[in-house]
C-alpha cells in the first residue's frame, strides 16, 4: 500500500513539473557600454574619457486566462540592481506596473518627449542645473494603465510615503520624512482619426501631487507639478514643443524660490535609416519668491541649454557627437559653458 502511495505520488509531481515546464516563462539578458570624450568651457576638464555599462535583464510569462506578466531588472555601473519593474498585463482590464523609482512613470515618464538624434538638450553632459518634472516616478510606485482607446492612453501612479527608498520584499521603510502619499495621472492622445496626415501627431499632458505631512519644516504646502507637450512626426522630420511647472510648497522662507516653469522645444531629421541631426532648447524660469520682494536681473533667474546632435548607427554601434551650450548656470548670470561631447554606444 505505501509502495503504490509513494508512485502515485511520483507521477503526480512528474505530471505537474511537466505542467509548470510547459508553461514556464522565458528570461533574456541585454546591454550595452557607451564611451565618451568630454570637453567643456570654463572647467577644468581632467580626464575628459568616460565609460559606463549596463545590463538588462527581461522575464516574461503568460497565464492560463491569457495574462502576461513580466519582470525588467536593470544593472548599472553599480554592483546592485539600479533599477527593477514587475508589469502585470491584464488584457482588456489594462495593465499594472509595480516600480522602483527609476523615473519610468507617472509624469515623469513625459518630463522631456522632444525629438532629438540622441539625448535631450541638458542631458548630454551639461545639464546647467534646469528643473525637470519628476512626481511619483521618482519613487517606489504603482501604476495602473487603462486599456488604450481611440488613440488615447490613461495612466495612474500612486507611491506611498513618497521618496522614501526602495525595499526587499517582506520589508517596510521604517523611517518617515515630511512627504505623505502621491498621486500622478498623465494622458496620452494620438489623434489620427484614421488618417495618415495625422498618424505622427502626439499630444501629452499630467499632474502630479505629493501630500506633505511634516509642517516644521520650510515645505509647508503640499507639492504640485505639471506637464503638457506635443509632438508631431511626417516623413523624415518631427518637431515638438513642451511646457511644464513645478511648485516646492516652501513657504516660509525668505531666500527660496517656490515655483519654476520650464520650456522646451526641438527639431530632429532623419537623413537615412543610419544618419539623423537634431536641435533642442530647455528653459528654466524661476519664480514665486518667498518674502513678495522683486527680484531684479532676469538672468538671475533663467537657465538656457541648447545642443545641436548627429547620431549615426552602423549595427549594433552607434556613434553620438553633441555640441552643447548653458547660460546663467545654477541661475548665475556671468557663469556660461559650452562642451563638446563624443559618444560610442555598443549593444549587444
Amino acid at each position: 500500500m505505501n509502495k503504490l502511495t509513494k508512485v502515485g505520488c511520483s507521477a503526480l509531481c512528474g505530471s505537474l513539473a511537466a505542467v509548470a515546464a510547459a508553461n514556464a516563462g522565458t528570461l533574456t539578458a541585454t546591454g550595452g557600454a557607451d564611451l565618451t570624450f568630454l570637453s567643456t568651457s570654463q572647467d577644468t576638464t581632467g580626464n575628459p574619457i568616460g565609460m559606463a555599462s549596463a545590463v538588462t535583464f527581461k522575464g516574461s510569462g503568460e497565464l492560463d486566462n491569457g495574462w502576461t506578466y513580466g519582470l525588467t531588472i536593470a544593472i548599472t555601473d553599480g554592483d546592485t540592481y539600479s533599477a527593477s519593474n514587475i508589469d502585470i498585463g491584464m488584457g482588456g482590464f489594462g495593465k499594472l506596473n509595480f516600480n522602483q523609482g527609476n523615473s519610468g512613470n507617472g509624469i515623469a515618464a513625459y518630463d522631456n518627449v522632444m525629438p532629438t538624434a540622441w539625448e535631450e538638450a541638458h542631458g548630454a553632459g551639461l545639464s546647467g542645473g534646469v528643473k525637470t518634472v519628476l512626481g511619483s516616478g521618482a519613487s517606489n510606485n504603482v501604476q495602473y494603465t487603462l486599456p488604450t482607446f481611440a488613440g488615447t492612453t490613461i495612466a495612474l501612479t500612486y507611491a506611498r510615503e513618497y521618496g522614501t527608498s526602495d525595499e526587499n520584499d517582506k520589508v517596510a521603510t521604517a523611517g518617515e520624512d515630511e512627504n505623505g502619499s502621491s498621486y500622478d495621472a498623465t494622458i496620452k492622445i494620438n489623434p489620427s482619426f484614421g488618417t495618415e496626415i495625422l498618424s505622427g501627431l502626439n499630444l501629452y499632458a499630467g499632474a502630479s501631487v505629493v501630500e506633505v505631512y511634516d509642517n516644521s519644516s520650510t515645505t509647508e504646502e503640499d507639492k504640485y507639478e505639471g506637464v503638457g507637450a506635443i509632438t508631431y512626426a511626417l516623413g523624415p522630420v518631427e518637431v515638438g514643443a513642451m511646457w511644464s511647472g513645478l511648485y516646492s510648497g516652501e513657504e516660509s522662507s525668505l531666500t527660496t524660490y517656490h515655483t519654476y516653469k520650464n520650456h522646451a522645444f526641438g527639431i530632429a531629421f532623419n537623413v537615412n535609416d543610419d544618419l539623423s541631426v537634431s536641435y533642442g532648447e530647455y528653459q528654466t524660469r524661476k519664480a514665486g519668491y518667498a518674502n513678495n520682494s522683486v527680484q531684479s536681473g532676469e538672468d538671475t533667474r533663467r537657465i538656457e541649454v541648447s545642443s545641436w546632435q548627429v547620431a549615426y548607427t552602423m549595427g549594433g554601434a552607434s556613434i553620438r557627437l553633441a555640441e552643447v551650450s548653458a547660460d546663467n548656470v545654477l541661475f548665475t548670470n556671468t557663469d556660461d559653458r559650452s562642451a563638446t561631447i563624443v559618444s560610442m554606444g555598443l549593444a549587444f
